[in-house]
């Protein structure tokens, strides 16, 4: 029998994926995988994107406009520990759900497979009401609750020395005065027009796909907790950017060449309104006397009188660029966090909200950097956590040690096993557009 014959055969994946690079770059590196084995990937994303994914050869299908996502990067409370929360939720999250269900319901065929970010909540409604297998995808640990160990909640540390009373009570909050108050109205409303019953408890009970939930991150980031889902697989971080087809802009590469390696500062690419970071980073650097680049897409918030070391530049891919640092300070996005791990560097978490404080405090859980929420970022403790860093030959050490332990190619590869096993899984159900009834569910 030939290869080819042996190959499973060709399904119609369909990836629904919300938020910003760091979100959307493993899905198209999961998408150009399951196309390089032969079969169809499309992603479902904000149009924001959709030159990046077409350029990769991928199908491409728009989630809302590219006004409303400049709209929700302007948003000031994005960033907020408390506020960014309901921003998500009412700007990105919400106004997606009927969106990401009807690209299902109109594109879905016999062979399809849905592979979907965790909060892409029409994709979970479809697996319900259309029966499309559903893997979901989720990019950090945070999203995966547990009642043993979770890490942090915000800026909460959920142990397994708590008691369990504390543990039940204060989710029961958080769902009850954040997470539900801003998703189930209009969850519940759009799952009413589809027939189907209202859920609650939306991340506590619901938000997971029955047949498979993929981490995209290690077990030794983040340990398997014996209450997350029974059908989570842990595949490691898929990393993945531009740097292939984009190396790092001409006027970052005479930098670079210029001097010494020098300290990044970046709060993320979907960050317009951070203007104190980069006011308090100048200031450090300035105080310390080091190279510094500061890489934002949106440099108005940068301010104009900069020493003669430190200069601004546009996005660059971090694959490229990191390797060539000392020190990285971020904001403590999963995809920003993974690269730097790869490249072997130390990192300076600057937590706002999100799941961005539960990275930081595994950063530091490893030994691999330092963290200061944005609450407290000011110049004077940057520079002394900054020059800490730099003179931590033990620290430096680890991030050396653990960057090799990063492997995005078998990552990926499993998860598309995985993926591949749901399409000709016994669970497979056929796609209908009969409406169910709660009990049949």
């Amino acid at each position: 029998m030939t290869d080819t014959l042996q190959m499973p055969p060709a399904i119609n994946v369909l990836l629904p994926a919300i938020g910003s690079s760091g979100d959307v770059h493993p899905v198209v590196a999961l998408a150009l995988a399951l196309k390089a084995r032969g079969h169809r990937a499309t992603v479902i994303t904000n149009p924001i994107f959709q030159d990046l994914i077409e350029g990769e050869g991928l199908g491409f299908l728009p989630i809302g406009t590219i006004e409303q996502a400049r709209l929700a990067i302007a948003d000031p409370d994005l960033w907020h520990p408390r506020k960014g929360f309901e921003v998500v939720a009412r700007r990105v999250m919400v106004p997606a759900i009927s969106e990401v269900y009807r690209h299902i319901e109109r594109h879905a065929d016999a062979a399809t497979v849905v592979a979907a970010s965790g909060i892409a909540l029409g994709a979970r409604v479809a697996h319900e009401r259309l029966g499309v297998p559903l893997a979901t995808v989720h990019l950090q640990p945070s999203m995966l609750r547990s009642l043993v160990d979770m890490g942090k909640t915000g800026n909460i540390r959920i142990s397994a020395s708590q008691p369990m009373w504390f543990k039940r009570g204060f989710f029961w909050l958080v769902d009850r005065l954040v997470i539900d108050r801003a998703l189930k109205p209009a969850l519940n409303d759009f799952r009413a027009t589809l027939g189907l019953a209202p859920v609650d408890r939306v991340m506590q009970r619901w938000l997971h796909s029955p047949q498979v939930v993929i981490g995209f991150f290690p077990e030794w980031f983040a340990p398997l907790q014996p209450d997350w889902p029974a059908n989570t697989h842990l595949v490691g971080f898929p990393l993945w950017d531009s740097a292939q087809s984009s190396p790092v802009t001409a006027d970052a590469e005479a930098f670079l060449n210029d001097g010494p390696p020098p300290v990044v500062f970046t709060p993320g690419s979907a960050a317009a309104t951070l203007h104190g970071y980069f006011r308090e980073s100048v200031e450090a650097a300035r105080q310390l006397g080091i190279r510094a680049m500061l890489v934002t897409n949106f440099p108005d918030q940068v301010p104009a009188d900069l020493p003669a070391d430190v200069r601004t530049f546009g996005y660059q891919p971090f694959s490229a660029l990191l390797p060539r640092a000392s020190l990285l300070v971020h904001h403590g996005g999963i995809g920003t966090l993974a690269q730097t791990i790869r490249a072997g560097i130390p990192h300076l978490v600057v937590p706002n909200g999100h799941d961005q404080f539960d990275n930081a405090w595994r950063i530091e859980q490893l030994g691999l950097g330092r963290s200061i929420p944005q609450t407290r970022y000011r110049a004077d403790l940057v520079a002394r956590t900054l020059r800490d860093i730099l003179d931590d030959d033990a620290m430096r050490g680890r991030c050396i040690g653990v960057a090799p332990r990063i492997d995005p190619a078998a990552a990926i590869r499993e998860a598309g096993d995985l993926i591949e096993a749901l399409a000709g899984g016994s669970e497979r159900h056929a796609v209908t557009s009969a409406p169910r009834t709660a009990r049949q569910l």
